[in-house]
């Protein structure tokens, strides 16, 4: 886990949480994709029957695993360090970046609005985040999944706080 994350001053840690960029947005767009490359292809193997169908599926299927084993690394690896993670406090939140340092912290008295957009398909699936502050420029997080727990913390937190 990710040492010397104090909170700033925020208070009371409530959690840690997953958040993407508009890199982490098109990675999942390409995965997803891939996958769907990767069954068409695979189908197409089997109903054309080209020569060395066996090899050319076995080698799509190892690189298809391969990458599989490198996301779940990835995510390994960004909890133990703390990329791209948002830290719900009681009095506030802290947004790491994708090198595991302070992106930027909002107090809940700065806050003035939030701003949602949710979105789902088939190759893509997040929550948007804008949370509008007084005199500074507005937070964007993106939460990737179809309910991520990061949306029931920030309205939980903001409703305690009296933001809509």
């Amino acid at each position: 886990m990710r040492q010397g994350m104090d909170g700033f001053g925020l208070g009371e840690k409530v959690g840690s949480y997953p958040v993407a960029g508009v890199g982490g947005a098109l990675a999942q767009m390409a995965r997803r994709v891939g996958g769907a490359l990767y069954v068409t292809l695979i189908i197409c193997l089997v109903a054309i029957k080209p020569p060395a169908a066996f090899t050319k599926g076995a080698v799509m299927t190892a690189v298809v695993l391969v990458l599989f084993g490198l996301m779940l690394a990835w995510r390994r690896m960004s909890v133990r360090f703390g990329l791209r993670r948002c830290y719900v406090y009681a009095d506030g939140l802290v947004v790491t970046n994708l090198f595991g340092g302070v992106q930027d912290t909002v107090a809940w008295s700065e806050v003035t609005a939030l701003n949602g957009y949710s979105g789902a398909s088939v190759f893509m699936t997040l929550h948007r985040f804008e949370i509008a502050r007084h005199g500074l420029r507005p937070l964007v997080l993106l939460a990737m999944g179809l309910n991520p727990p990061v949306v029931d913390a920030l309205l939980s937190r903001l409703a305690r706080n009296g933001i809509r």
